[in-house]
């Protein structure tokens, strides 16, 4: 049985798709969007949004101290790493860092690793199998480094990438975040890490 007296904290980090740019009512991000989630699984649930638009996993330490001690975190990153070059050694031990930090204060963590860049419009066809190669490369060292920190890795790429290939309605008018369609396509993607871990409260 559930405690119902007992609120969860749920904790946002990462960069804008955890920030939730693109969407135009905030309901429609991922926060609210796994939120919705864990209550209608009989949670009671706080929210908090730490994710910062434009953040990299250099940027996760000072994330994780505004989050505090949550019970679940939840982690976005990557995408900004990759298009400013951070070699993968280097953000996937910032992301393993973060993690361990995490798990050290109590908290569950799902992290949903760097998305295939290759699927965004403003990449020219002909760099489109560089950059999906190195969007693998990159998502491959963070996942492992999320696993030896005691994380959770949410393989939300592999389930819509397709998705987003084939379907511009997907994205937002900047044709680089999703829209509020898009989110709840990456929302389901994670969601069933995230309801996994918070039932292990």
């Amino acid at each position: 049985m559930l405690d119902v007296e007992q609120v969860m904290r749920l904790c946002l980090l990462g960069d804008s798709i955890a920030a939730g740019v693109g969407s135009t009512r905030r309901e429609d991000t991922l926060g609210p969007l796994l939120a919705e989630g864990l209550r209608k699984a009989g949670h009671r649930v706080d929210l908090g949004v730490h994710a910062v638009p434009g953040a990299r996993s250099a940027d996760l330490r000072a994330q994780v101290r505004a989050a505090g001690s949550p019970d679940v975190a939840v982690i976005v990153i990557g995408a900004n790493d990759l298009t400013r070059f951070v070699p993968p050694e280097v953000g996937a031990r910032q992301l393993q860092d973060a993690v361990t930090d995490l798990r050290a204060a109590g908290a569950e963590v799902v992290v949903a690793t760097a998305p295939d860049l290759s699927i965004v419009s403003h990449v020219p066809p002909a760099l489109r199998d560089v950059v999906s190669a190195a969007s693998r490369q990159y998502a491959l060292a963070q996942q492992q480094a999320v696993i030896r920190a005691g994380g959770v890795v949410a393989h939300v790429e592999q389930a819509v990438s397709a998705r987003f290939a084939a379907d511009p309605s997907l994205f937002a008018a900047d044709r680089f975040h999703p829209s509020a369609e898009g989110y709840r396509a990456i929302a389901e993607a994670l969601a069933p890490a995230v309801e996994a871990v918070a039932a292990r409260r």
